[in-house]
């Protein structure tokens, strides 16, 4: 740093009282511009393992209930925020995506494919997700940050362990967004701990429901053990519940084109290991006092490519297919692994 000012010929060694007066002048005018930089987006590197068969007993096999599998990946990256990746929107173009780390990071990058195939990871960078005082929210401890949705130029995240939404304009801020809280309902904040928001959904113009986020619990119950989901906002906000069948907790949704809702389904014991499911509800089924239930499109347990699953995402490929991309939570552990897998959606 150059620092003006007039200087004499003979350097001259600072008093006492003048060189801490220096140093504090400096500590104050460059710790700013370090913790603005600590904020800003950072380029990362992204290494892809390809996964080419997802049952490991058959590596020909392509079809698993109603989805086709594509090809998945192992992700693994040097920059020690990566991982815990708890949601996922990949943008209609099948390529860009962001993604929110369950410590309250951003990720942001673009996929690439060969065919259909998915290969890698480019143009990667993350930073952590900033609260309306321009601070990390993991500096309030708002740092479970499990879910993700949409619309156009705004994203909403859900927050688990404090159970709140907040609103991004990312399309003009991008990863440097402020977070604004909205106001959620009663029975959203009172979630347990642990078992609150874990899926997030806007629906958009055009549909019953446009306008309202619907929000789904992991495991937060009602008194007929099923799992708590609100509506809100839109046409028509209130309380639903998701049928719980066979101990299985909600990790994510997403909607169809059509409308129809998407739950991806999770359970794990140490006893049984871990399952995967996603069923698939009627958009005119979700109302206020509603019991959901729907159709299984999918299941799979350790005998597959399947790690802890936690995000799910739809998109329209250019020749009008459905395709699922799915990515999992490691938890920062020696054990788990970030994969990303995609699928096509055969629609009855």
């Amino acid at each position: 740093m150059k620092i003006s000012g007039r200087y004499d010929r003979e350097y001259v060694r600072p008093r006492p009282r003048a060189l801490i007066a220096l140093c504090l002048t400096l500590a104050i005018t460059a710790f700013p511009a370090a913790a603005q930089r600590a904020l800003e987006p950072a380029a990362i590197e992204i290494t892809a393992k390809p996964i080419v068969a997802f049952d490991y007993k058959d590596a020909s096999r392509r079809q698993f209930g109603l989805l086709e599998f594509r090809g998945g990946l192992v992700l693994t990256s040097p920059f020690r925020e990566f991982g815990g990746i708890s949601a996922l929107r990949v943008q209609a173009d099948g390529e860009q995506f962001i993604a929110a780390s369950d410590q309250g990071w951003w990720l942001r990058g673009r996929i690439t494919y060969s065919g259909t195939r998915p290969t890698g990871i480019v143009d990667a960078e993350m930073a952590p997700i900033l609260g309306p005082d321009g601070k990390p929210l993991a500096a309030r401890r708002w740092y479970d940050t499990e879910s993700i949705a949409q619309d156009g130029d705004t994203v909403y995240v859900g927050i688990e362990r404090v159970n709140r939404i907040i609103r991004f304009d990312f399309g003009k801020d991008g990863l440097m967004a402020r977070g604004q809280p909205i106001e959620v309902p009663p029975g959203v904040r009172a979630l347990p701990n642990n078992k609150g928001l874990e899926s997030l959904v806007f629906v958009p113009r055009g549909q019953p429901l446009a306008g309202a986020l619907i929000a789904i619990s992991e495991r937060g119950l009602d008194k007929d053990g099923n799992i708590l989901g609100f509506l809100i906002g839109g046409p028509r906000p209130g309380t639903f519940t998701v049928r719980r069948i066979a101990d299985f907790d909600i990790s994510d949704a997403a909607l169809l084109q059509a409308g129809d809702l998407l739950l991806l389904e999770r359970k794990f014991s140490w006893t049984t290991g871990l399952f995967i499911r996603i069923r698939r509800v009627a958009q005119a089924d979700i109302k206020r006092g509603a019991v959901l239930d729907g159709a299984v499109l999918f299941e799979a347990d350790l005998g597959y490519e399947i790690d802890n699953l936690e995000g799910l995402s739809v998109h329209r490929s250019a020749n009008g297919e459905t395709v699922l991309t799915l990515i999992s939570d490691d938890n920062f552990s020696a054990l788990q692994r970030t994969i990303l897998l995609q699928f096509t959606l055969a629609l009855p």
